[in-house]
């Protein structure tokens, strides 16, 4: 991810989601050198992520797959990508939180073999004031996937 695709990166984080990253929240992670990575098919963008490593440990920050496509399995196949993206770092547990209220990526988590470890109360803004974010994580160093 560099910062010239910052524009369309917005166009489809800007569909996807009700509250979405701005282009600062994008810029300051790609200038704390997290792994930024877009999803594209030829010049069209299908997703995008932003991931943290530190030491053995990544924390999946922010993804996204234009809604255009949802319920085609693009989510499963790059989610399977930066999972193995992060076994390549010597990872050995990956972490992330969702929206409570996003049932469709909790189910795409737990069937890929993540847990529940937490809530984080008030962690995301929502159109409500705040909303909880579930806490999940996975065992890299037992991780096949299913």
């Amino acid at each position: 991810m560099l910062a010239s695709d910052l524009d369309r990166i917005l166009i489809v984080e800007n569909a996807a989601y009700p509250i979405p990253w701005t282009r600062q929240n994008f810029s300051d992670c790609l200038k704390a050198k997290n792994d930024g990575l877009v999803f594209y098919s030829g010049e069209h963008i299908l997703g995008h992520s932003i991931v943290s490593y530190v030491l053995d440990e990544a924390h999946l920050l922010n993804v996204c797959i234009d809604p255009r496509y949802w319920g085609k399995g693009l989510g499963r196949f790059y989610l399977r990508h930066l999972i193995a993206r992060a076994q390549e770092q010597s990872c050995q547990m990956f972490f992330l939180e969702v929206r409570a209220s996003n049932s469709t990526a909790i189910h795409l988590y737990h069937s890929e073999g993540f847990n529940e470890v937490g809530i984080r109360k008030a962690y995301y803004p929502s159109d409500a004031g705040r909303e909880d974010a579930i806490l999940m994580t996975l065992d890299l160093s037992v991780y096949g996937c299913p």
